[in-house]
């Protein structure tokens, strides 16, 4: 049996999930679940019946973690030979950004696709995100400066930071300002990355037939 179970669709965050499984070398086995008749067991895992779900087989002791950021980290953590952690000095960034990323950019985004907004600025404060322009006007700042999340040097907190950004640009959900553009395509380069996209692209274009 493979170390982890991997519950996903290829048309889904499973993409960032594969691609941080990649980085660490894990071994690990794909059950792919469809959206209309979704396994047994991949329910037992995750009530919530939501992908990507990571099941780790660890000896004795069976860990289910669920939530893409998560994921990424808990893989970071048990694969600390992959040097994907961050340093010391390096922790306040890569926590700050990444449930920056998890939270305010992801509030911001899906409000616009969903077409809410709240016209009265004084209850802006009641929604983490503020509004949809600080938000991404913030994340660009952030992100600014610096070749990757931690400054020069990859981390994991960039497999789900740069899979916002790839995405949003991709699909219009996020600006093609420079900061984003130049990110998402250092990060494109990466040999995990061009690895576990070809597996979802392929998955992807074997079910559209």
């Amino acid at each position: 049996m493979a170390d982890f179970t991997f519950f996903t669709n290829p048309m889904s965050r499973g993409q960032i999930v594969r691609w941080a499984l990649h980085e660490v070398g894990a071994d690990y086995a794909t059950e792919l679940v469809d959206w209309e008749a979704k396994p047994a067991g991949f329910l037992e895992a995750n009530p919530m019946g939501k992908v990507p779900t990571l099941v780790h087989h660890d000896g004795d002791h069976i860990h289910v973690v669920t939530e893409c950021p998560a994921i990424c980290h808990y893989l970071a953590e048990t694969h600390a030979a992959a040097d994907l952690l961050p340093r010391q000095h390096e922790k306040a960034d890569y926590y700050r950004l990444m449930f920056f990323a998890a939270g305010p950019v992801e509030q911001a985004v899906t409000s616009r696709a969903m077409g809410w907004s709240v016209e009265d600025p004084q209850k802006e404060g009641m929604l983490g995100f503020g509004n949809y322009d600080r938000a991404i006007d913030t994340f660009e700042t952030l992100l600014s400066g610096r070749d990757y999340v931690c400054g020069d040097r990859f981390t994991m907190a960039d497999v789900y930071v740069g899979s916002q950004v790839d995405w949003g640009i991709s699909f219009g959900s996020i600006p093609t300002r420079k900061v984003f553009e130049d990110y998402a395509n250092r990060l494109r380069e990466r040999p995990a990355y061009k690895e576990a996209k070809a597996i979802d692209m392929k998955l992807i274009a074997e079910k559209q037939g």
